[in-house]
């Protein structure tokens, strides 16, 4: 019965989109159930196991919340990707064996100008994933939630990947396509492909940019929110609110 209570209520606080409200949601779910009880044992993996089935699913949700807020932010922005070494996006594996006879050439420019557009494709591209990383909160179940838990230290995050990866990629296709033609992706990747160098390579490739640039916008959310989830678990001054020191505590 419990359990009913939390999935219902979750699921109707939970059906209001956009990612800028989560704090609030959260908030709504506290404030509206009643505090459970727990005991003293503690699972395999450090959280307890008697730890109450609303404690462990608000404190992942909020972990949720708090890793892919954090992730969109510093991701849609300027130099979001481009200015982070760790997620830049970089030229596709065919046609980075060019980069060094095109700069020797004196054709650098060709290079960095796409590799600028591609980045700034994915800058747009991504706050648009907000939504749907609420509805894979919303579709989390309260054994999914425990799961995780006690599960590796990017759990949440691969519960993310698998629910919601396919649905952001098909999202992020058309915003990708558009903002690919307003920062000049094609038009710098026409002018490298026009270049006696690089012409032959680029054109036997067939290269989709779109889903390059898709894929590595994927990979780079992902990244950064396993990185939040990571420092959620295991540095106690990222657990800014009551249930998340109490749910990651026992870590």
């Amino acid at each position: 019965m419990k359990r009913a209570m939390v999935l219902a209520l979750a699921l109707s606080v939970f059906s209001t989109p956009a990612l800028a409200g989560w704090a609030d949601v959260l908030d709504k779910v506290q404030s509206q159930m009643p505090v459970a009880t727990s005991g003293s044992s503690t699972s395999s993996g450090g959280i307890a196991s008697s730890l109450s089935e609303l404690d462990a699913s608000k404190g992942l949700k909020e972990a949720l919340a708090k890793g892919t807020q954090k992730a969109v932010a510093s991701l849609g922005k300027s130099d979001g990707f481009f200015g982070n070494q760790a997620v830049k996006i970089l030229l596709p594996e065919s046609l980075q064996k060019l980069e060094t006879p095109l700069r020797l050439a004196g054709q650098g420019k060709l290079v960095d100008d796409l590799v600028l557009a591609m980045n700034r494709a994915a800058e747009k591209a991504v706050p648009q994933a907000a939504g749907i990383l609420g509805d894979a909160v919303k579709n989390m179940s309260v054994q999914d939630a425990k799961g995780i838990l006690s599960g590796p230290e990017d759990s949440a995050t691969q519960y993310f990947r698998k629910s919601s990866g396919a649905k952001i990629g098909e999202m992020m296709q058309p915003i990708i396509t558009k903002a690919m033609d307003s920062v000049g992706v094609g038009k710098a990747f026409n002018k490298l492909a026009a270049n006696p160098i690089a012409a032959g390579l680029a054109q036997n490739y067939g290269l989709d940019l779109n889903g390059y640039i898709n894929a590595k916008a994927q990979d780079g959310l992902f990244a950064l929110i396993a990185q939040e989830e990571k420092s959620i678990r295991e540095n106690p001054a990222a657990r800014t609110t009551e249930i998340l020191k109490k749910v990651f505590g026992g870590r």
